[in-house]
């Protein structure tokens, strides 16, 4: 059974736009119809990514029990600005983690671009930063318990980042190579003219916005 992504279509329609600036060339060789390939026939999860979000699961919630146990043991010691920081710190990785192993979860069994992205972007722009204050600032009384936590936390958004990269590379130029078979299944309009559709791809030309009728519910949006 399919899980239900929890982001809004318009939300979806954005990230399938950056995963494609991301990763496809405006000048590339994919819309040559030379080459045979069924992009259909390959699975593209990644199980490396899938093996972590696994642990992760796992391993999160001792997170949040040592975390929690060492910022009360710390808490009077601190300034003021350290106290509102670190809570703050602790409630933004807390409320964010589940939504992104969810997004990782969906994104990479289900092979959906949007999801994916998602969860790269919160990997990279939210917690990884967070976790890096973490760890190097002296000032908020590192204990031993917390550092080792942070530390293999740390060690699964790496890795995490590293394998989702791939994973949404791979995935992208799969969508963008599904959209050329299309097109050349659906032959020319006339003998030594391509389709108008394929007007920008003689040259090997994307235009990502053609690529979102992949999805069902993003071309409905449309």
């Amino acid at each position: 059974m399919a899980l239900r992504t929890p982001l809004p279509p318009p939300l979806r329609k954005g990230l399938t736009t950056f995963s494609g600036s991301l990763f496809i060339n405006n000048k590339t060789s994919d819309c040559g119809v030379t080459q045979i390939y069924n992009p259909g026939q390959e699975v593209l999860s990644s199980l490396p990514l899938q093996m972590m979000l696994y642990f992760n699961v796992f391993y999160f919630p001792f997170w949040c029990l040592s975390e929690g146990f060492m910022l009360e043991l710390k808490y009077h010691l601190l300034p003021t600005h350290y106290q509102v920081l670190l809570v703050g710190a602790y409630l933004t990785i807390v409320l964010t983690e589940g939504l992104r192993l969810y997004l990782g979860y969906i994104g990479n069994l289900q092979e959906k671009v949007p999801e994916l992205a998602g969860f790269l972007l919160i990997s990279f722009m939210i917690e990884l930063p967070i976790l890096l204050f973490l760890l190097s600032d002296e000032d908020t009384i590192r204990l031993p318990l917390e550092i080792a936590t942070h530390l293999i936390l740390f060690l699964f958004l790496t890795c995490e980042i590293t394998a989702a990269f791939f994973a949404l590379k791979g995935m992208t130029k799969q969508l963008a190579m599904r959209f050329y078979l299309k097109q050349f299944e659906e032959g020319p309009e006339r003998p030594g003219k391509p389709p108008a559709s394929m007007s920008g791809c003689q040259w090997g030309e994307v235009s990502w916005g053609s690529l979102l009728p992949i999805y069902p519910e993003l071309a409905h949006d449309q």
